[in-house]
């Protein structure tokens, strides 16, 4: 199954077929507004603006992390316009977990599990005491966990929420 085959929900309520991405990557992001890894929108914009030609950024919404995206889909599409100028698609607010997880989010966490362990330090080490029934399955650990997919739709790669846009550009560069 391909990601072009999902249709997701935009921020004003119409709905948005993946098949319009095909010929691109796609970084497929869950954001939040309230979080510490939070900063990274500025490097997934500078990300989109610099190679927004071969790679599509677009983000998603997600409560799921301590509460740390509250606002309503209208007040999230301020927040990333006003304070990072976010100009790539930013999605209504989903679920990336559990029995409510968006279809689209189980089929890239089923194609890429991620290697989430000790190696991810601090958040390994909140996750395993907040979540620890998380640890060493495919859930998404937290907020700004990326997902690279390739032209045809294929699940290229997980990236755990502390890797940086930075770190995946270099990445990237080598791909495209």
């Amino acid at each position: 199954m391909s990601v072009h085959s999902f249709t997701v929900e935009t921020a004003d309520g119409t709905t948005d077929d993946l098949s319009g991405y095909a010929g691109k990557y796609l970084l497929i992001v869950n954001v939040a507004s309230k979080c510490g890894l939070t900063p990274q929108y500025e490097g997934l914009e500078t990300l989109h603006r610099q190679v927004g030609d071969t790679v599509q950024v677009i983000g998603f919404p997600c409560n799921q992390f301590a509460g740390q995206e509250p606002g309503t889909d209208a007040e999230i599409q301020e927040f990333c316009r006003l304070t990072y100028d976010v100009t790539f698609p930013v999605y209504g607010k989903i679920d990336v977990n559990g029995d409510n997880a968006h279809p689209l989010y189980r089929h890239l966490r089923a194609e890429a599990p991620g290697d989430f362990g000790p190696d991810y330090g601090f958040l390994y080490e909140h996750v395993s005491k907040t979540m620890p029934e998380s640890i060493g399955t495919d859930a998404v650990k937290w907020n700004f966990t990326k997902f690279l997919v390739d032209p045809n739709g294929a699940v290229v790669r997980r990236f755990e929420p502390t890797v940086t846009p930075d770190e995946i550009a270099q990445e990237i560069a080598e791909l495209v």
